[in-house]
């Protein structure tokens, strides 16, 4: 039996290693990054939220105009099976659709192409390694670069236009950051790559209102500031009050909530993750035991 255990991928009705995975040099989903996806993640044998994450990845296809062949019935299948093939029981779990290859070949009508799905699962990825989640993580205010306007690109559709956030990446990394959270065209912080943010303000949970992904992961936080009873607001947030906030965080499906200790040369609180950001990350991962919100993975049919 082929080893798995490094990811696998669903490509054209079939499970192959992903390290077998490709896509044409034509696709314009590579040429144009003319393309959206979503990730899920499974957690100790389950998916998390997994129809919150298929109602975005179709808002999205409609958005871009996309049709692939696939229901979401069917995909919901693909996903279970690549998993369960895999055999990996914590992974993160891409779904793709892309413009794919023109019919006509140099044609520039996107009607032209003939879309397609694709999907792919990896080990379970952390955007913000352990280590640095455990201590918090050090971010700086991108100045070189401001986040694409979402009348350029729809932040709201999951996509691969990182340009602006890489260059941002750099500019932290080389700085001795951790990464990096981009502000808008009115200084207002929006993002950051592969995560949302919130601050916690006069008490108050915040998160940026527009020019962000609307995070399941983000859409999580919100809810369980409620229930835990604290006071939570999205709305647009400056770059002034983002550094004098009393506590910052990241949240995404890749590593959860991170508490974030220093922004540019600020350190909150006592360079430690705070109280409120604990019981958020606590509560985060007490609900993946919560059924409603979970998608047992049958393995047993593919052992």
């Amino acid at each position: 039996m082929t080893d798995l255990s490094n990811g696998a991928a669903w490509m054209e009705g079939k499970i192959i290693p992903i390290s077998e995975a490709k896509i044409g040099v034509t696709d314009w989903g590579l040429t144009r990054s003319d393309i959206t996806y979503d990730v899920v993640h499974v957690w100790e044998g389950s998916f998390f939220r997994l129809p919150d994450y298929l109602d975005r990845f179709e808002s999205s296809i409609t958005k871009l105009r996309l049709d692939i062949p696939q229901s979401r019935q069917e995909i919901t299948d693909i996903l279970h099976d690549m998993v369960a093939t895999s055999g990996l029981r914590s992974a993160y779990v891409s779904m793709v659709a892309s413009r794919g290859t023109p019919i006509v070949p140099g044609t520039r009508d996107p009607r032209a192409c003939k879309n397609h799905f694709f999907a792919w699962v990896v080990p379970f990825v952390r955007v913000i390694p352990q280590d640095v989640a455990e201590r918090g993580a050090h971010i700086q205010l991108a100045t070189a670069s401001r986040r694409i306007s979402p009348s350029s690109v729809d932040p709201t559709v999951k996509n691969y236009h990182w340009g602006d956030m890489t260059r941002a990446l750099f500019d932290a990394l080389d700085s001795g950051f951790d990464s990096t959270a981009l502000l808008d065209e009115n200084g207002h912080i929006t993002e950051g790559p592969g995560f949302n943010i919130f601050a916690v303000i006069d008490g108050v949970v915040v998160t940026p209102k527009s020019g962000v992904l609307e995070g399941i992961t983000r859409k999580t936080v919100l809810e369980i500031s409620a229930e835990l009873g604290l006071p939570c607001a999205t709305r647009g947030i400056s770059a002034q009050e983002f550094l004098n906030a009393e506590e910052v965080f990241t949240a995404t499906t890749a590593g959860g909530p991170v508490a974030v200790t220093r922004v540019n040369n600020r350190i909150l609180g006592n360079d430690a993750p705070g109280n409120t950001t604990h019981q958020v990350i606590e509560a985060y991962w007490d609900w993946h035991k919560r059924p409603e919100l979970t998608q047992p993975i049958n393995y047993r049919s593919f052992v």
